[in-house]
């Protein structure tokens, strides 16, 4: 912690993960100003820690100068230490790590201008980044509280809307070629808060959500952290909605700015939970953890409804 002089003396900390922790605390008394730059610094801490306060205000939509008041805000000198704080994130993060983004952003601006196969180069890129980011911010912890509470819940409810519903389609079909009872709440028929009322403890609830926060989802999230259901949040910040009250909580930082918004690294991370919810179910597989395909788990029904019948003919 660095100590300050003044009116009233502060501790602000030197590390990144007390920034961040001091900003979410913040958050909720910041002007709405404010709370655009806190999500910004906490969806994007490698552009924070690595681009000049000019490229940052342009990318953020504000101007250089609330940079520097957001830090005095913290209570830092200014900009440059706050940004110094975000560094020391990179300071431990897989070595080659700013030659690594140094590499993508060259490739970006290298085909930037070279049509559509310049869109998939671009696009192809920053899902590579967004991947390694996510190795980066995903802890062996949190995936083993994750897949306990799936292996173990009597009914695992899911939810994810907008361009977050296809990550729990993915999440509702893993789980159930796991052969565990999963209740997809879509918004179809409009009574997704109606089967929120279903949930009960021993149940697990995944809601998954980023920027722009489907108020549909965070309600069910509130609502199963109102009734004890554990929550297994899987969104794009601590300052985000279902951050708060969360049983497991996975962060996949995006960028904000871009037109489409890629969903490599939330879906990784579902397939990665349900490998691990597979090996929590299966122990004795050595490690050799696979997730039966449809075809298989059909086939195996056809055998096993075909034996009855075959049986009640012969009586």
């Amino acid at each position: 912690m660095r100590s300050r002089s003044g009116k009233d003396k502060a501790l602000v900390p030197d590390h990144y993960e007390g920034a961040i922790n001091l900003i979410t605390a913040r958050y909720e008394s910041f002007s709405e100003g404010y709370q655009q730059v806190a999500r910004f610094f906490t969806q994007n801490p490698n552009i924070i820690a690595l681009e000049s306060i000019s490229a940052i205000a342009a990318k953020s939509n504000v101007h250089p100068s609330t940079l520097v008041r957001f830090a005095q805000n913290l209570g830092y000198s200014g900009f440059k230490e706050l940004q110094a704080v975000f560094q020391t994130r990179l300071a431990t993060a897989a070595p080659g790590f700013r030659e690594r983004v140094s590499v993508l952003d060259a490739e970006i601006a290298k085909n930037a201008a070279k049509g559509n196969m310049g869109f998939l180069r671009n696009v192809v890129v920053r899902d590579i980044a967004a991947l390694q980011g996510l190795l980066e911010s995903v802890t062996e912890e949190a995936l083993v509280q994750a897949a306990e509470l799936c292996a173990t819940a009597e009914t695992i409810y899911v939810a994810g809307q907008l361009r977050s519903e296809p990550i729990a389609e993915l999440i509702r079909y893993l789980m159930t070629m796991l052969q565990r009872k999963v209740i997809l709440m879509n918004s179809a028929g409009g009574l997704s808060q109606e089967v929120a009322m279903t949930m009960k403890m021993g149940d697990v609830m995944i809601a998954v959500a980023f920027r722009h926060y489907a108020k549909e989802v965070v309600a069910i999230a509130e609502h199963a952290v109102a009734n004890k259901v554990p929550l297994v949040a899987i969104t794009d910040s601590q300052l985000s909605p279902l951050a708060k009250g969360a049983t497991v909580l996975f962060t996949v930082p995006e960028e904000e700015y871009t037109f489409s918004r890629s969903l490599a690294a939330p879906m990784s991370l579902v397939q990665t939970l349900a490998t691990a919810t597979a090996a929590r179910l299966h122990p004795k597989s050595g490690g050799d953890v696979r997730i039966p395909s449809v075809t298989e788990i059909a086939r195996d029904q056809s055998a096993r409804f075909a034996a009855p019948a075959r049986h009640a003919r012969t009586r």
